[in-house]
Parts: structure tokens; sequence; C-alpha cells
């Protein structure tokens, strides 16, 4: 019945090659700060393959994740909708009990997905790493959202451990040869687990599944979104405020840093190759100028397993971290590459975020994208077609956390607001910055600019849907 619906979209010509529709990999990292990469300013490690890509691509300065945490962020990627429309909206509502599986909150079955969007137009499509939208026995899975593969983590928590017993494989178990222990712990409210044996890391199992797609499916169109882990850390109970980086490899072993700082340095240099590998293995297939590959994070730096991300400048001249919805929880890397299409060298100052990668990816399939986006297609960015590029009013996100008190986040233009403790009795704390003179977000100027603080109110009112999973209270209508 949905791949019927689907069909209803209807094919809008031929894509953007005619017949011929470009093959799309969408990698993402875990947890990635917005100045991890060397083109993004990085300068105490090095992620040459990145910068490379960027270089040879196009760089976006003002592109943003869908939330400030994995679970709400994916969804919007996935399905199209900011936060105040998506159906998963946080992390927390998750069911202790369910460990093997996965506790994750599910995609209802009726969620139009990009795997949905993309295959009326003849993509064979495939989901590798970190999943997180649904267990095997939900609504949510993958293989049940649109994928034809995938090999990876149903659920968060499992996906803390690099070195875990077994992975999905569609709908199977696929076992590693590591061996854990499971854990039981109340930070997350779940069960985790610490490995004993460490034989396979699953970054390196993702990455070969993920060559093998490429050339199973060369001949195309194929998607393949690939969400590697790293440099999330393996924060699990005990290991919190330890040493919870785990890289298959130290590459810094002779820097003056800390184990955690070289482990930190090394995930992310170590996730830098292997997307290195991704672009080699479609040159070496002759198919790079029909491949666009995009890379980002699904939001800003963490501060977990002993990782303090000021000492590398993780988020570079912006505010804040994960769980923040200011600059630094959200704005994220983003860089697109693909050849004879992208300008070598680019940069964009062009507003997106997670919930335009569908109505982009629709157009280079040719195919309509659902009513129910709230996103716009940044093609004709990519495309240097600047003048065609359409804009958002504005972008918005709202995380409903009671136990950080509730947020909301408007940036319309160089303005930006930020809503604290929407969700506790009494008036929320808004506070209002120009990013154009004043990127840190340290600098409240609600006094000054009532006309703004009002009208990015309005659009928080119009952008939030209500949901039974996730009270937001906000019904303050002027500043206080």
């Amino acid at each position: 019945m949905r791949t019927i619906m689907l069909l209803c979209f209807g094919l809008i010509g031929g894509g953007l090659y005619g017949n011929e529709r470009p093959n799309i990999i969408y990698i993402l990292a875990d947890d990635l700060g917005y100045g991890d990469l060397g083109v993004y300013g990085q300068s105490h490690f090095e992620t040459p393959r990145l910068d490379q890509m960027a270089n040879e691509g196009i760089r976006f300065t003002q592109h943003y994740a869908g939330s400030t945490v994995c679970g709400p962020s994916r969804c919007s990627l996935i399905t199209g909708k900011h936060t105040g429309r998506a159906y998963i909206r946080s992390n927390s509502n998750r069911k202790p009990d369910d460990v093997d599986v996965g506790g994750d909150t599910p995609l209802p079955a009726e969620e139009i997905t990009l795997a949905e969007v993309l295959k009326p137009a003849g993509y064979t499509t495939a989901a590798i790493g970190k999943w997180g939208l649904g267990s095997v026995e939900s609504t949510g899975f993958p293989t049940r959202q649109g994928f034809d593969f995938f090999l990876g983590y149903a659920d968060h928590i499992r996906a803390h451990n690099a070195y875990i017993d077994y992975v999905w494989k569609n709908e199977d178990k696929l076992y590693l040869g590591n061996v854990i222990e499971v854990i039981d712990f109340s930070y997350a409210k779940g069960i985790g687990s610490v490995t004993r044996d460490k034989i396979v890391h699953t970054q390196d199992v993702f990455t070969e599944e993920a060559l093998t797609f490429i050339s199973n499916n060369q001949e195309g169109p194929f998607f393949l979104y690939l969400a590697y882990t790293l440099p999330h850390a393996n924060n699990e109970g005990p290991r919190m405020n330890a040493i919870g980086m785990e890289t298959p490899e130290d590459l810094y072993e002779d820097r003056p840093w800390s184990e955690v700082q070289k482990a930190m340095a090394s995930s992310i240099t170590y996730l830098d190759r292997d997307i290195g590998k991704i672009l080699d293995h479609l040159e070496a297939l002759g198919i790079a100028e029909h491949t666009l590959v995009m890379f980002s994070s699904d939001n800003g730096p963490h501060a977990e397993g002993g990782v303090d991300p000021t000492i590398f400048d993780a988020n570079g001249p912006l505010r804040g971290i994960k769980r923040d919805l200011y600059e630094g929880g959200v704005r994220v890397p983003m860089i697109a590459y693909w050849p004879g299409s992208i300008k070598p060298g680019s940069e964009t100052g062009h507003l997106s975020a997670f919930w335009d990668v569908m109505p982009t990816l629709a157009d280079l399939a040719g195919v309509e994208t659902p009513e129910e986006s709230t996103g716009i297609s940044f093609l004709p960015t990519l495309l240097g077609e600047t003048k065609r590029q359409e804009a958002h009013n504005y972008l918005y996100w709202e995380f409903p956390v009671e136990r950080f008190g509730g947020y909301q986040a408007v940036r319309s233009g160089p303005w930006k607001l930020v809503r604290r403790n929407t969700m506790l009795p009494g008036t929320p704390v808004n506070e209002l910055y120009h990013l154009g003179r004043d990127l840190g977000e340290s600098a409240v100027l609600n006094q000054v600019y009532r006309e703004e603080v009002n009208r990015l109110l309005k659009y928080a009112r119009e952008a939030h849907q209500p949901s039974d999973l996730y009270p937001l209270f906000y019904e303050a209508a002027t500043d206080e």
C-alpha cells in the first residue's frame, strides 16, 4: 500500500541526467563537531581526505543537524521534517527491558523515508551503520522503511560499543567474534555492555560492507546511507568518566596528549581514512562522476568517555556542544562532492538543515517531495545556480527533554532565538542573538530588539506541532 501511495507522487522527468539518475551516498558521522575537520579550522590532528573532498567539492558553513542528539537528528534526516513536526524528537522514550532488540522509539509504518522516496525512481537502497529509529521487531526497522539492505546497529545504546558481539544483517544477527559483558546502568535507563575480547571494530565492518554494496550496484542507481559511529564514545556506566573512546588504531601515539585525547583524535582520522576508501573506490570503478557524496554529522561534539571538547576546539568558534541548541550543538560540517557537477573549491553560506536533504535527493531522482517534508532542496546551491536557490524563512528545533528543562531554537537570517525551560512551570527564558555580529552567542539582545524576539516566537508557534510523546509548554507570546 505504501509503495502504491509513493508512486502517486509520480516521476517528474528523468532526474538530472535524463534517464540516468546519479548514485547517492550520504555519510553521517556521530558527534563530530563543527571544528573537528581541517577544512573547518582543526589544526591539532589530520583529516586529509575530508579536506580534499571539500577542496574538490563544496563546503557548507551554515548547515544544521536535525537536533542536538542522535535519535531526533536522524529522524529529521530520514523523514525530511524538523523536530517541530518529526515523530521522534528526543532519545528519552526507551523501554529499559528491550535489551536484545533495542528500545528506541520506532518510526511508525506510515512515515515516508528517504529510501521510499527514491525507490520509485529505480534506486537500490541500503543503510549501513547506526540506525536508532526502530528495532528489528518494530515498524521502524530499516528493511520495513524502504531499505533493501541493512547492516548495523538497530539501537542507540548498543551502538555505543564499537566492539559489540553482533550487528544486524537485515533481520538476522551477524556475530563478529567479540565477547562482551552486559551491564545494567542508570544513566541512560537501559542496558549497556563492555567488551572483554576485542577482535572486530564495527567501523571496519561497515566500511567493507559499503565497498561491497557499491561494487555490487555500480550499474546504479543506488542510494547508500552510511552512518558511522565514530567519534561517539562508549559511555556506559563506570566508563562514563574513564577512557571511553574506541578506535581500531592509535594514530597519534607520539603526541604529548592524554590517552583519551589520542583516542579521540585517532577516531576522527580513522573515520577520515575510511571515507577516503569510499572515494577511491568510486574512482576505481569509474563512477565518481555519476555519484553525489555528502558528508555531515548528527550533532555537535560530545564531552563523554573522558573527552574534553575544548582541548581540540571541537566546536570551533561556536558556543555549546551536544545537547545544546546553541550553535555548537546543531551547526555541523557539511561537504558535498560530485566531480564534474559541483565546482571544486566552492563554499556556501546558504542556510540549510537535515530536513532539506529529502527534497534535494528527490530533485536529483526526478520525483516529488512528500508534502509532509518541511525542507527546501539545496540542489541549485550544489550546482552553483544560486539565483535559483529558494531560502528558508526560518529554521526550527525543539528538544523536549525534561531533565534539561526543554529547549526551542529558531534561526531567521542572522537572528537566533534560544528558548530555555520550555517544559518547566512559568515563562520560558528567551535569549536573542545576532549571529552575524556574535557567532559565539555571548550577547543577549532581548531588550534592544524586542520586535525580533516576537517575530521569532511567532515562527516557533507556527513550527511546533503538538505531540503526545513530547509535551512542550511555550505559551508565552512575548519576551519576559
